[in-house]
């Protein structure tokens, strides 16, 4: 099994397959985009299969795939149809944009995929032009719709930003009560690519702004290692998730670790990165070398967030298109 020193088994993955991405989210990195990195600089789908196998035979039974947008890659679907024959793997996951999804809906239900995260942070047709810089909005609804139709489990992820998309949580929050879906407020975190600071608005904020609009917003349980603070409105048939991503209360049950687009392991959000998977893999070690190396690098896992932002050589302001969404 892959444990941290503080005894947490990882079991979760999540595989950034590309740092491209057709919008330009501006927290996410500016408008002209970023130096994305060249193909044969990616890990392979080989080399990715490779290592997710290597994962699952040590415990990792969840990956979510990410970028970038995972579906400006060619072929994904080909790539998620071989990882459905890893037996230990018990879920697959993907968190897309939406814009190019709806033509792939049919073989990801027939893949039975577990479930998809729909990045959305505007129901405001312009103002989800203005944060995205790209008028594609019809496209993510429609896609919203035909995962619902389909029958998929759905989750909206929301980033909530100052002065930007904020009168979008009530909104955001209403469709809870008519669709069975999870709406996940994300506190806003430095990773915007451009360099600069800025203002979050805390998941307490949030909370606080639904019990002022609703009323009594219950508390309901959460799943083990969740991310989440889970809330139910009154009468509503889905749920609402609050994700303190700056303010990392959730750090002490961490089960996860990254890979990004670039081929490195990273064990937190926050750290600076670390072990050179695509280099390991290329190098011509064997299985037990390759998983012996990433034993070794989840053994300096940090604590939580804070002590790995901490412990950075410098403040890096990265894309999240880089890290892996």
């Amino acid at each position: 099994m892959l444990v941290d020193k503080f005894g947490r088994q990882i079991t979760y993955a999540r595989i950034g397959i590309t740092d491209r991405c057709n919008l330009r989210c501006f927290y996410c990195m500016p408008a002209e985009g970023i130096d994305y990195i060249t193909k044969k600089e990616l890990l392979s789908y080989e080399e990715l299969h490779r290592l997710i196998s290597l994962l699952a035979q040590h415990g990792v039974n969840k990956i979510r795939i990410t970028g970038g947008e995972p579906f400006v890659r060619k072929e994904l679907i080909g790539f998620i149809k071989t990882l459905k024959t890893i037996d230990q793997l018990h879920q697959i996951n993907i968190t897309t944009n939406g814009v190019l999804l709806a033509p792939h809906l049919d073989e990801l239900k027939g893949l039975g995929i577990n479930s998809i995260n729909l990045s959305i942070d505007s129901l405001n047709k312009e103002r989800f032009k203005q944060i995205t810089r790209r008028d594609v909005f019809d496209q993510v609804w429609s896609s919203f719709h035909k995962i619902l139709k389909m029958d998929i489990p759905l989750k909206l992820n929301v980033v909530v930003m100052k002065g930007q998309n904020e009168e979008d949580i009530i909104p955001m929050a209403e469709l809870t009560k008519t669709y069975p879906i999870s709406v996940r407020f994300i506190e806003e975190m430095p990773f915007n690519g451009t360099g600069s600071e800025h203002d979050h608005i805390s998941f307490k904020s949030i909370l606080q702004r639904l019990r002022e609009h609703f009323g009594e917003v219950q508390k309901i349980e959460d799943p083990p290692n969740s991310t989440s603070y889970h809330y139910k409105l009154a009468n509503s048939i889905g749920n609402i998730g609050l994700i303190a991503a700056h303010s990392r209360t959730f750090c002490g049950t961490c089960n996860r670790i990254r890979v990004t687009a670039q081929g490195q392991l990273q064990n937190c959000l926050y750290d600076g990165g670390g072990l050179d998977l695509k280099g390991l893999l290329r190098s011509g070690k064997d299985d037990i070398e390759v998983i012996d190396a990433i034993k070794e690098a989840i053994l300096t896992k940090n604590k939580d967030g804070f002590e790995a932002e901490k412990n950075r050589n410098q403040t890096v302001f990265e894309s999240m298109s880089t890290i892996g969404g």
